[in-house]
């Protein structure tokens, strides 16, 4: 049996980009800050995941309002993140970032690389969290070419240099 505390020393490893998930519930936005975000597929229709710790505040409320939105974030979105990372915080996430609405009305941030405005297909339980499997509905994009924001090691970090031109 592997040891749990060495599977996550393990996984601290893996290198991922930070995203602020959000979603809408009675009007009312909450959102997180997460790394586990997938791609599924992109046809027939864009298809992507979310796992969820069953533990995460936001947990049921994405489950009730079956939508959500992805919002990667860029290097310069570092407080943001943090922002999102910390429960004492939470009252003053969705005050000291701007966001809008898309298609389903759960909440963009104005400023992400990328928003994938998404309504659940399916969600499956899995141990201790739930795989949200969702259609993007709806895609806004940054119009720079901005670097991602990262996190390795239990840290948030920055791409250190740029691939070499083909």
């Amino acid at each position: 049996m592997i040891d749990p505390s060495e599977f996550k020393r393990g996984m601290r490893r893996l290198a991922s980009g930070v995203s602020v998930i959000t979603t809408i519930d009675g009007g009312v936005p909450h959102g997180f800050a997460a790394t586990a975000v997938t791609s599924v597929a992109a046809e027939p229709r864009p298809t992507l995941l979310i796992c969820v710790n069953r533990q995460v505040s936001c947990h049921d409320v994405i489950g009730r309002a079956g939508v959500f939105c992805v919002n990667l974030l860029a290097e310069d979105d570092m407080d943001t993140a943090q922002l999102f990372s910390a429960s004492e915080r939470r009252h003053r996430r969705f005050v000291e970032t701007a966001w809008r609405p898309l298609s389903t009305g759960a909440p963009a941030l104005a400023g992400a690389l990328a928003s994938f405005d998404c309504t659940i297909a399916e969600a499956v339980p899995v141990q201790s969290h739930t795989v949200f499997i969702a259609t993007v509905v709806d895609i806004a994009m940054r119009s720079d070419e901005a670097r991602p924001l990262l996190y390795a090691g239990g840290r948030f970090d920055a791409l250190r240099s740029a691939l070499a031109p083909a």
